[in-house]
């Protein structure tokens, strides 16, 4: 659905974007995450056309955002941090010029709007103007004229920004929905929320692509292998042993002796396939009783500073 190939984009002397390359599938969500500076708005500006690349391609829909890009901006849908709305104009009556420079048929524009208002929960203020509305209600109206063509991509720059908690939430869950149905990228500074959120992560930090995949897959790699905690009754000397003989096995400390003679380990996989399986007919095989079996993960916000503090 997205490619890039080899992104590179300067401001004089400042290179923003240093020649990115990644793929996001059709469906689901992907955040785009990094601090200040890192390169996530020139990168969302590129893919929706507002700049253009110094070097390197990017497609959308098979469609170059170079060549194509009247194609391109037909399919996306694009919300960007500052949200620029007419705000003298009345919720009903922005859409509805929306639409139409969006060249939705005349006959479907009445429809398209009322949709519109009801996936975004905009009946409370139908009847005001865009300046009148909270900063939650002025995001909603913002989702809303990204969306009214039915665009296949959607691309948000901070869509949760100077929201409270309660709209947080609320608007979270409309992306959730959107999720379902279309392939949604996102950049946003609260990483809890595209922990919640995002199948896919990207990561940037000074112009470059530093990890991509899964938070789980991300968490796994800075790791150095997925991190597994066992508790277990039995001959401790025999469980150590039998552990230097599983496979995914790559290290495990012993790290303190239960009561009624259990033992917890910390065991190291080498993040080749779920290690949990293995651990589990181990303990069985040798007749000893399992308490306590479950994967440790790092939480993306220690990915993230590990990741962007690192290549600081």
């Amino acid at each position: 659905m997205i490619e890039a190939k080899n992104l590179t984009k300067r401001f004089g002397d400042t290179l923003a974007v240093d020649t990115i390359s990644f793929a996001v599938n059709k469906g689901g969500i992907v955040g785009l995450l990094g601090p200040n500076g890192a390169g996530k708005t020139t990168t969302m500006r590129i893919l929706t056309c507002y700049l253009a690349a110094d070097s390197g391609t990017a497609t959308i829909a098979g469609k170059n955002v170079l060549t194509q890009s009247l194609e391109v901006r037909r399919c996306i849908g694009y919300l960007p941090e500052n949200n620029p709305l007419y705000t003298e104009m009345g919720v009903v009556d922005y859409l509805k010029f929306i639409a139409q420079i969006r060249h939705i048929p005349r006959k479907k524009i009445r429809s398209q709007v009322k949709e519109m208002v009801e996936v975004c929960g905009l009946e409370p203020v139908l009847n005001k103007k865009i300046d009148e509305l909270s900063k939650g209600f002025r995001q909603r109206v913002g989702l809303a004229q990204a969306m009214i063509h039915n665009p296949a991509v959607l691309i948000f720059d901070e869509p949760t920004v100077g929201l409270d908690p309660n709209q947080i939430v609320e608007i979270r869950e409309l992306i959730k929905r959107l999720g379902a149905e279309k392939t949604v990228i996102l950049s946003s500074h609260i990483l809890p929320e595209v922990s919640a959120t995002c199948k896919q992560v990207i990561i940037m930090n000074r112009g470059r692509i530093v990890a991509s995949g899964t938070p789980e897959e991300m968490s796994s790699r800075a790791r150095g292998g997925g991190v597994v905690t066992m508790v277990v009754r039995g001959p401790v000397e025999q469980i150590k042993d039998k552990l230097k003989t599983v496979k995914k096995v790559k290290n495990f400390t012993m790290q303190e002796t239960e009561g009624d003679g259990r033992t917890r380990f910390e065991i190291i996989s080498t993040g080749e396939g779920n290690i949990n399986e293995d651990l589990f007919r181990m303990v069985a095989e040798n007749g000893w009783v399992l308490s306590e079996l479950h994967q440790e993960t790092l939480s993306l916000e220690d990915v993230f500073q590990q990741l962007t503090l690192k290549e600081s």
